[in-house]
């Protein structure tokens, strides 16, 4: 059971993505941020995008995911990514600065040693935001989405009233600017 709500939840995400790689085929200047459970994805714009176009993404990345088109399901900006990025780079820098103040044995981190090592620091922080991407998209491909849609099917795609945190993410993604309204989607799977 756990299993199998697993695997619609990553197949979901999986869609949820490949419907903002379609989107990104046609439209250039939209941001998008969504969220997956085992009854299928939220999706959330940000610009000037058709209600149309999205529900024909959804019906589009839907066809081409059973089509084949399994390298749909991971996208580059995926929460999985960010998050492996960040988790990296806040390893690498307490880590460096945790040898530093070892090297020097200080009972504590203070000013001196921070400053010794904080072109360490960031040399570290760099080669974690380098090695972080591809291992994200790895990590992402392999555990939080899956490209064979199986017996998935769509049962419904509605336009539904932004929640406070697509607001929030609004105001995050685009500044709050005017021009890039929030809209947000329920789009309900089963399978």
């Amino acid at each position: 059971m756990l299993s199998e709500t697993i695997s619609r939840i990553q197949r979901n995400h999986g869609l949820e993505h490949a419907t903002i790689h379609v989107l990104s085929e046609k439209h250039k200047n939209f941001s998008a941020q969504g969220n997956s459970d085992h009854r299928g994805f939220h999706l959330n714009i940000y610009g000037d995008v058709a209600e149309a176009d999205v529900f024909g993404a959804v019906e589009e990345a839907y066809r081409r995911m059973k089509g084949g088109e399994a390298s749909l399901a991971v996208h580059p900006n995926c929460g999985t990514v960010l998050l492996t990025t960040a988790t990296m780079a806040t390893l690498a820098a307490q880590t460096t600065l945790a040898l530093e103040q070892k090297r020097q044995r200080r009972p504590s981190l203070d000013l001196s040693v921070i400053a010794n090592a904080l072109p360490s620091a960031i040399l570290a922080v760099v080669v974690a935001l380098i090695v972080s991407r591809p291992l994200g998209i790895y990590l992402q491909a392999r555990y939080t989405t899956d490209g064979d849609l199986r017996d998935l099917q769509l049962v419904s795609i509605e336009k539904i009233q932004p929640s406070p945190v697509t607001r929030l993410f609004q105001l995050l993604l685009t500044g709050n600017s005017q021009d890039r309204q929030a809209t947000a989607y329920r789009i309900r799977t089963r399978g």
